[in-house]
């Protein structure tokens, strides 16, 4: 096996790592949300989440996961080959895509940007008061 057949390789073992990800995470999800799986950092006040809530959230994170497993296969195997401009374009076509994807993912999970920071109420203990 030469270098090119192992980065190919590599990069199929982390595609099929990003869809399993994805399935697992939607199959996991379902008996978490139906036991009131209830995240740790829910802002301070508000009530139990829905069982649909709960099944997008956690759906919505596996999905995350997956997705940035995606696009490292993509990184991967685009190293493999000799880079064309055609081959980094389309690369950055899907990893631009994929990333649009998680910004959205994220902001129906948590209800903010990910350069947002959490807002005070949250109770986050890790989170450290300026100044």
């Amino acid at each position: 096996m030469d270098f090119r057949e192992v980065i190919e390789a590599a990069g199929q073992v982390v595609d099929f790592a990003g869809v399993a990800v994805m399935v697992v995470g939607a199959l996991v999800s379902v008996p978490l949300a139906l036991r009131g799986h209830q995240p740790r950092n829910l802002p301070a006040g508000s009530g139990k989440l829905s069982f649909y809530r709960l099944y997008r959230q956690l759906l919505g994170r596996s999905i995350l996961l997956g997705l940035e497993l995606l696009v490292a296969a993509d990184i991967i195997r685009t190293v493999a080959v000799t880079p064309t401009f055609e081959t980094v374009g389309v690369l950055a076509i899907i990893v631009l895509i994929r990333t649009f994807l998680s910004f959205s993912l994220e902001l129906e999970i948590t209800g903010r940007w990910p350069w947002q920071k959490e807002s005070r109420e949250s109770g986050d203990p890790s989170e450290v008061p300026a100044g």
